[in-house]
């Protein structure tokens, strides 16, 4: 198995993780999954030209906008293929991608910041997601689990096989993901957690911001 790679991305620093799967090719290149592309696209571009693969998935952890930022270029550039990357969100955040998306998206920074100047001046258009994703689903060598808390749709990809978590914002290294953005819910986020939590100790964690860590080590600070 080759090891994956983490891209620390746009201005929120938040990790996109490049991961190589196992099971097929695409005109010699070894298949990848691209988990949250928050910004940066051209870097995320080089290291799957550098490492010789292409990307058959895009996965996002959740909608919000610093972990889709770069999603529209991936997607472009790779689009005028005959094999265009699957994008694959949580069911209930599909609405922050596809043709409808920049009102949630403004509605969320108005929510936040009181106005949507920042979104309106790095906005481009979203595709719209190929794969919505339930508790359970399976998407490569990932089994999907659904944690809302930090937003509704907010997923983890678990790779049982390899012990490898991904769980975007809703675990960190020492710490969680904020729960007062619009579709936050501290009850919600709890029961994740504790779900989380009761998982084999010797997984690894790799988060959606920070450095990475296990479920043994997160258990022992709640």
């Amino acid at each position: 198995m080759q090891a994956h790679e983490k891209i620390v991305v746009g201005e929120l620093e938040a990790n996109c993780w490049v991961v190589p799967l196992e099971d097929s090719q695409f005109r010699g290149l070894s298949h990848a999954a691209v988990i949250d592309p928050g910004g940066s696209p051209s870097e995320i571009i080089r290291c799957l030209e550098r490492r010789s693969l292409y990307p058959k998935y895009i996965l996002l952890t959740h909608g919000h906008f610093d972990h889709i930022a770069a999603l529209p270029d991936i997607y472009r550039h790779y689009s005028g293929e005959e094999q265009k990357p699957l994008v694959a969100i949580g069911r209930e955040d599909a609405m922050y991608i596809g043709p409808d998306s920049l009102a949630v998206h403004r509605a969320s920074f108005n929510a936040v910041t009181g106005n949507s100047y920042y979104i309106d001046q790095l906005w481009q258009p979203m595709p719209e997601a190929d794969i919505v994703l339930d508790e359970g689903c399976k998407v490569g060598m990932f089994t999907v689990l659904h944690l809302p808390g930090h937003s509704e749709g907010s997923v983890a990809f678990f790779d049982e096989e390899n012990k490898r978590l991904y769980t975007g914002d809703t675990l960190f290294r020492a710490g969680i993901g904020r729960t007062d953005l619009p579709g936050g819910d501290w009850n919600a986020m709890h029961r994740s957690l504790e779900r989380l939590l009761r998982m084999d100790a010797g997984i690894s964690v790799y988060p959606g911001h920070g450095g990475s860590t296990s479920i043994g080590r997160e258990a022992q600070f709640y």
